[in-house]
C-alpha cells in the first residue's frame, strides 16, 4: 500500500457552485457580460462563523462565497422556477395545491487566483468574524458538460462505500463511469502547496488515462485494473497526523485528448508523483482556457484519527 498523509488544506482553486441543470417551466436570465475569454474580477465576503465551525473550515467558506459573489456580479445568475398545480379528488370534492419551487445557479466559471486571497480575522462576542478579498481569472459557463459518475469509496467497491469522511488507516478507491469518450486526471493538494498526481498512476508510461463510455471504473484497486497492467496501479491508505485533517481531490476530465502537468518523484518513496501547486495551477488554467469541453469537480475529504 501506498501512503498519504496531509494536512489542513485553507485554499480552494475553483467554485464548487454546481451547474446542474434542471426541469425548466419559467426561466429569468440576470446577466451582466458575456465574455468567451478568461476575465480579471474581484470578490469581497465576511463570513460570521457557527461556534461549531473550525477556523479552517471558516476560512475556506467565506472564499468560496466571496468567489461566487464575484462570478455572480459579472455572469450574472440563472434562476428556473417551475410551476405545479395538484387536483385530489373526484367530482366536486376536489382540493387544489398550487406550488412554485426555484433554483439558480452562478453563470460563470472561477478559474485560478490572482495573487493570495486575503484574509482578516476577527471576533465578536467570542465568534470568529472571517472577511476575504480575492480577485481572480474567470469565464462565462456556456457548456452543459458531461453526466460523470465519480464517488470515493472508504474500504469497499461499490456506491454503497461511497464517503468524504475518512478514517486513518481507510483505504481509498474511486468509482468513476462517463457516458462518453475521454481522458481522466485526479491530483491531491495539500498545505504546503503541492499537486501530487494519482492519476495517472505514477509508472503509467502514456502520460494519460483514456475512458470507455459506459465503463465503470475503479480506481486504487490492483483487483480492479481491468485492461490496466495491474502491476503498475498505486493502492491507498489515507493517514492524519491531526485529530482531523481536510485535504482536496480535483478529478479532471475532458472528451479531448490531454496529457498531465510535467511532475517528478516525491522525496519519499511511498508518496506519488509531484509538482508545485502554483505549476498545476498554471496546467490547468492553459487546459480549460484551451479546451472549454474540461470539467473540474473537487472533493473535501476529511481524515479523522
Amino acid at each position: 500500500m501506498q501512503l498519504i498523509s496531509y494536512s489542513v488544506i485553507q485554499l480552494f482553486r475553483y467554485s464548487i457552485i454546481p451547474l446542474f441543470r434542471y426541469s425548466i417551466v419559467l426561466l429569468f436570465s440576470c446577466s451582466a457580460l458575456y465574455a468567451q475569454d478568461p476575465v480579471r474580477i474581484c470578490g469581497e465576503y465576511t463570513y460570521h462563523s457557527p461556534d461549531n465551525v473550525p477556523a479552517g473550515t471558516a476560512r475556506r467558506i467565506a472564499l468560496e462565497r466571496a468567489r461566487s459573489e464575484a462570478l455572480s456580479n459579472k455572469f450574472g445568475i440563472e434562476i428556473s422556477v417551475s410551476e405545479v398545480l395538484t387536483a385530489i379528488g373526484e367530482n366536486a370534492d376536489v382540493s387544489q395545491f398550487f406550488s412554485v419551487t426555484s433554483t439558480s445557479h452562478v453563470k460563470g466559471e472561477w478559474l485560478e487566483d490572482i495573487g493570495e486571497p486575503q484574509f482578516t480575522i476577527s471576533y465578536e462576542r467570542d465568534r470568529l468574524i472571517v472577511k476575504v478579498s480575492v480577485c481572480g481569472y474567470a469565464r462565462e459557463a456556456t457548456a452543459s458538460g458531461v453526466a460523470l459518475q465519480a464517488r470515493l469509496l472508504r474500504n469497499g467497491f461499490d456506491s454503497r462505500f461511497e464517503s468524504l469522511e475518512f478514517r486513518d488507516g481507510d483505504e481509498m478507491y474511486l468509482l468513476f463511469q462517463s457516458p462518453v469518450d475521454g481522458f481522466l486526471a485526479v491530483y491531491w493538494i495539500d498545505e504546503t502547496r503541492t499537486a501530487y498526481c494519482l492519476l495517472p498512476y505514477s509508472r503509467a508510461r502514456t502520460g494519460r488515462v483514456e475512458i470507455e463510455a459506459g465503463t465503470e471504473y475503479i480506481f486504487f484497486s490492483a483487483r480492479h485494473a481491468g485492461r490496466t497492467d495491474a502491476a503498475i496501479v498505486d493502492e491507498y491508505v489515507l493517514t492524519g497526523e491531526k485529530d482531523i485533517e481536510h485535504d482536496t481531490m480535483y478529478i479532471i476530465f475532458s472528451p479531448n485528448e490531454f496529457t498531465k502537468a510535467s511532475d517528478a518523484p516525491a522525496d519519499e518513496e511511498a508518496l506519488p508523483r509531484q509538482l508545485p501547486f502554483d505549476e498545476f495551477q498554471r496546467w490547468l488554467t492553459a487546459n480549460r482556457t484551451r479546451d472549454r469541453d474540461m470539467q473540474v469537480d473537487f472533493r473535501t475529504i476529511t481524515i479523522r484519527k
